[in-house]
């Protein structure tokens, strides 16, 4: 069923789920402090609010510290294989389409390794819902670079300072066509919870960038959004139709937009409609907003675009499969197999 409908079902008495219910036996295994257990908490809490059934819901995962999600969550699951977790999802919703599908991936795995299939994932819309966990390490196998990590970053991998700029994963799912696309970060679990039953509930590729602490390899990373006095003027909170405006309350900011380049200036300082208005559907501008990182502009937390119009991938193929039965009937295998040594394609 789509989220929708499970919501709906809920409603109507369907499953009354609680967080422990989707509480699994595992021990959990992460370092003590790892943002992954506020991810894995605010996860489990909003599961209840999707109305959905509990068999009807898998957690697909590829490898690292974040893949080992599935284990943690009382619903089906795979730990599959590096970078690989969104061709198995794929996989999946082509073969049981009423099932809610979660990708589990990280930005080494769900970036180097895994950049391809999550591309594809992302451009065919497929209908699953995609959380990448950026620390910017690799922290499973102890502390080298990873895609996302800045440009100079000393790691054990990159002992001079890393040579590479790093890609930004909520440009790269805009730029590829994913139809729901959302940051949040670790420490603020309300503003989480919110976006993750949105992306939950979006029908389509749903990607959520969760920027999350890895105390061990690169503790305080965001430490911009962590710190009290310099979250006020690094974090910009995206709200649908509400101008973009951040900073103290004695001194606001706000963006403005030159032509597509954005501008910070003082909200005092020009006429309220100049103020730049976010619009989820305009992807164009969530590209752009997308790019703006500290310390030249405040980071976008929120929904940067949401586009329910694209067509869902498996909806497509289904539709084509039921056409060709209908065309050429239901084919038989079997008779296929025992026709002889070839066959004729028509």
């Amino acid at each position: 069923m789509s989220p929708v409908a499970g919501a709906s079902k809920a409603a109507q008495g369907g499953p009354h789920y609680t967080k422990k219910d989707f509480e699994s036996d595992q021990d959990v295994r992460w370092c003590p402090g790892c943002g992954d257990y506020a991810i894995l908490a605010a996860v489990q809490k909003t599961m209840p609010d999707l109305g959905i059934p509990r068999e009807n819901i898998v957690f697909i995962s590829g490898i690292g510290c974040s893949s080992r999600f599935p284990y943690y969550m009382n619903t089906y699951g795979f730990h599959t294989i590096h970078g690989r977790a969104p061709a198995i999802a794929t996989g999946l919703k082509l073969a049981r389409p009423e099932l809610k599908v979660f990708v589990v991936t990280g930005d080494g795995d769900g970036l180097s390794i895994g950049g391809n299939h999550l591309l594809h994932v992302l451009r065919r819309n497929v209908d699953v819902t995609i959380l990448l966990f950026n620390n910017r390490i690799y922290g499973l196998t102890k502390g080298q670079y990873s895609p996302t990590s800045e440009q100079g970053k000393v790691t054990k991998s990159t002992p001079l300072g890393s040579a590479e700029r790093p890609v930004s994963p909520c440009s790269f799912a805009l730029a590829v066509g994913a139809s729901f696309v959302a940051r949040v970060v670790d420490r603020n679990i309300a503003h989480m919870e919110e976006v993750l039953r949105r992306a939950a509930r979006h029908r389509g590729a749903a990607f959520v960038e969760i920027l999350q602490n890895c105390n061990v390899y690169n503790d305080l990373a965001w430490n911009v959004l962590y710190d009290r006095e310099s979250k006020v003027l690094a974090e910009l909170r995206l709200e649908h139709g509400q101008r973009l405006v951040f900073g103290p309350v004695d001194d606001r900011r706000g963006l403005v937009l030159d032509g597509v380049k954005p501008r910070v200036v003082r909200v005092k300082d020009v006429p309220e409609s100049a103020l730049w208005v976010h619009d989820e559907r305009d992807r164009a501008t969530g590209l752009v907003l997308a790019q703006l990182w500290a310390p030249d502009y405040p980071i976008p937390l929120g929904v940067m675009a949401s586009d329910e119009t694209v067509p869902v991938y498996e909806d497509t193929l289904l539709a084509q499969e039921r056409k060709a039965i209908a065309d050429r009937g239901p084919g038989d295998i079997a008779a296929l197999l025992r026709s002889g040594e070839t066959w004729t394609i028509k």
